[in-house]
């Protein structure tokens, strides 16, 4: 690992070694088997095959284990294969006859592949991977970082917060909503990503069909393709060329990366935080922050994070604008750029480790917030000028803007003062005197 050039596979290969079952060249190897497996299997059920009818209905069985026990040796023979071949998917169906062979099934081996493209396998087998990904391992831990926010939102939700619009003291709020804000964000980011339409292309070298229905013109190829897909958990896009149209995939793609900006605009907050000292970090016996300064305790995790969510949101743009065009029928420039498929998820899960940890390590410094509130009295000006114009005092806004805007400093006393020498009555008095910073927070939601 010290001489890998991607740090997914380097530095932070413990973090993203669950990737490797869904994004690696073995799992590629291994989707492509399991639809072959499956393709091959569902035409079983066509009567026109005379080739298959006398299938032993007992070795199905075997034949999905080829897919079910696949290896990390079993990928290694297919790539020798693919030595001689040069041809990564013809390498999958050779090596697929030489099982059928040891299975005394070599007379129906011709039928591996059937009338297909590589497409076929490649544009089914990568959605599916996602697929997988997505349900096994990316939504769980994005629940993870979910409900370590709304644990956060609720120990909190009743702390009061200075508030700042453009940098400066603002309305006051709660630390609970501000955390609840990035946790219901993330919320229906995440019910979109598990309602994730995931389709495949599967139809023929431009689409058509043309193999499949010049040699069985009486079989409704699209009925069996669309069953064959969705039994896959995929639906089939009807009309394509001899690629898939990436659209779902885009669209997914850009899914996780409006999940990753809101997660990055949550990192930049909570490391606002930190630098006013509203946060402290949790240390840890024999962590260094820096080499030169003994004091320091570094927002680490969530720069980490900040930056990795970066990374995987270049990718996921140039991937979801990229793969939807294609010259004609094909290129080969959506190949090439699919296979980093899931180096943006390896940052991703990167990012999403990190701040996990660091959300685990925040501290409430309490004293410092509440002081923040006490040296910013300014701020409840709004609240009395509303309460003034309610009861139809004249220029209430502007006699607080004379009195609040631009000062230094505007404290308990100021307010006081002012209010002591409106010309109101002492009921209205003693409702203004009755906002604080620390009470002025309004209702959530």
């Amino acid at each position: 690992m010290l001489r890998a050039i991607s740090p997914i596979d380097g530095r932070y290969a413990a973090k993203t070694a669950p990737l490797a079952d869904y994004f690696s060249e073995y799992a590629l190897i291994h989707y492509r088997v399991k639809v072959e497996i499956a393709y091959f299997i569902k035409l079983l059920d066509v009567p026109e095959i005379k080739l298959l009818a006398d299938f032993p209905r007992e070795k199905i069985s075997e034949l999905q284990a080829i897919a079910s026990a696949f290896s990390e040796a079993d990928a290694e023979h297919i790539k020798s294969i693919e030595k001689k071949t040069n041809h990564d998917v013809k390498a999958v169906e050779y090596f697929l006859k030489e099982k059928f062979s040891t299975l005394s099934l070599g007379k129906y081996s011709e039928m591996i592949h059937f009338g297909l493209t590589s497409q076929d396998i490649n544009n089914t087998a990568i959605p599916l991977s996602l697929k997988d990904c997505l349900n096994v391992y990316l939504i769980p831990l994005l629940q993870d970082s979910l409900q370590s926010l709304r644990h956060l939102q609720e120990e909190w939700s009743d702390v009061p917060m200075l508030a700042r619009t453009h940098g400066q003291p603002a309305s006051p709020t709660r630390l609970g909503k501000e955390i609840h804000v990035f946790s219901e964000r993330l919320e229906w980011q995440v019910e979109q990503f598990k309602g994730t339409t995931l389709s495949a292309k599967f139809g023929g070298a431009t689409g058509n069909f043309n193999a499949h229905h010049v040699a069985f013109p009486e079989v409704d190829w699209i009925h069996f393709s669309n069953d064959l897909i969705q039994s896959l958990g995929l639906e089939r896009q009807h009309v394509t060329t001899q690629i898939d149209n990436y659209d779902d995939l885009a669209a997914t793609l850009q899914n996780a990366k409006r999940i990753n900006t809101i997660l990055i605009d949550l990192c930049r907050d909570v490391w606002t935080y930190i630098s006013l000292n509203y946060f402290g970090q949790k240390t840890v016996a024999g962590e260094i922050g820096s080499s030169a300064m003994p004091h320091k305790v570094n927002p680490i995790d969530f720069e980490n994070a900040e930056g990795n969510l970066g990374v995987a949101n270049a990718l996921f743009t140039h991937l979801a604008d990229k793969l939807p065009i294609s010259r004609l029928q094909r290129d080969l420039t959506d190949s090439t750029v699919l296979r980093n498929l899931g180096v943006p998820f390896g940052h991703m899960a990167i990012a999403l480790t990190s701040l996990q940890k660091g959300l685990g390590k925040l501290t409430l410094n309490q004293a410092v917030i509440n002081s923040d509130l006490e040296n910013n009295w300014a701020v409840v000006a709004e609240a009395y000028q509303t309460i003034l114009r309610r009861e139809g005092i004249e220029n209430p806004y502007e006699l607080l803007k004379d009195l609040t805007r631009g000062k230094a400093k505007i404290g308990a006393e100021d307010m006081t003062a002012f209010i002591d020498n409106l010309d109101v009555g002492e009921e209205l008095k003693a409702e203004l005197r009755r906002i604080t910073p620390q009470n002025y927070t309004g209702v959530i939601g």
